[in-house]
């Protein structure tokens, strides 16, 4: 399968009437952003890949930058979808907290392409890339700070600062994907027992083998049209 085999559709902003070009070109700048890079694509092979026209690219995004930030948008939603979904059968906060884990490693492992741009190239590309970066960050923070909210209340963890925690998880995250898209070797999924026992000594949780961990879901991906 490759990095742009997709399962799972964007948001539609627009009329189902307009929606297949806009579709069309949300998956064309996928294939093409994974191809060649951000720096490396253009409109004109958006169009291209598309099969459509440039006016038809304009009528829908003001710019390759606009519809990149459109993808990253879409590829954020994914995540907290994914979280959403994975922690809702788990019972206790620890464990949704480690669903969600789970869930970042796989996307960023099914959309590797997308997520190289995100962490790596996107820095220093200018103010409305890195506000996307921020705010995605802060959506992912907000995320992990609600689960290890409800830990402290569940008394699993001691009372904390779960702001600052969730963002040195965060961090952490970044890191080791970062990392991981630079060496490409193995799974990034066989990083996460490890990781799990770190993030949770962090927090002063009790760090007990959690027997569903090795189950692996295949990670969810996007698909356009």
């Amino acid at each position: 399968m490759s990095q742009t085999d997709v399962s799972v559709y964007l948001p539609m902003a627009r009329s189902t009437a307009e929606t297949p070009t806009r579709e069309h070109l949300l998956q064309a700048a996928m294939e093409v952003f994974a191809s060649k890079g951000y720096h490396g694509a253009a409109v004109d092979d958006i169009v291209a890949v598309s099969d459509t026209s440039k006016g038809a690219f304009y009528h829908y995004f003001p710019s390759k930058q606009g519809i990149f930030l459109t993808l990253m948008d879409a590829l954020g939603e994914l995540v907290e979808a994914g979280v959403e979904r994975a922690v809702a059968g788990e019972k206790t906060a620890l464990h949704k907290v480690e669903a969600a884990l789970r869930i970042v490693l796989e996307t960023a492992e099914a959309h590797r392409d997308l997520v190289r741009i995100l962490l790596i190239e996107a820095v220093g590309l200018g103010p409305a890339l890195e506000r996307k970066r921020l705010d995605i960050h802060r959506r992912f923070t907000r995320v992990i700070r609600r689960h290890l909210d409800r830990a402290m209340e569940e008394g699993a963890i001691p009372r904390q600062d779960t702001t600052l925690a969730a963002q040195a998880w965060l961090g952490t995250l970044n890191e080791v994907i970062t990392q991981w898209l630079s060496a490409g070797t193995g799974p990034l999924a066989d990083r996460l027992p490890p990781l799990r026992t770190l993030l949770l000594r962090s927090i002063g949780a009790e760090v007990v083998r959690n027997p569903d961990l090795p189950r692996r879901h295949k990670g969810k991906r996007l698909r356009h049209g």
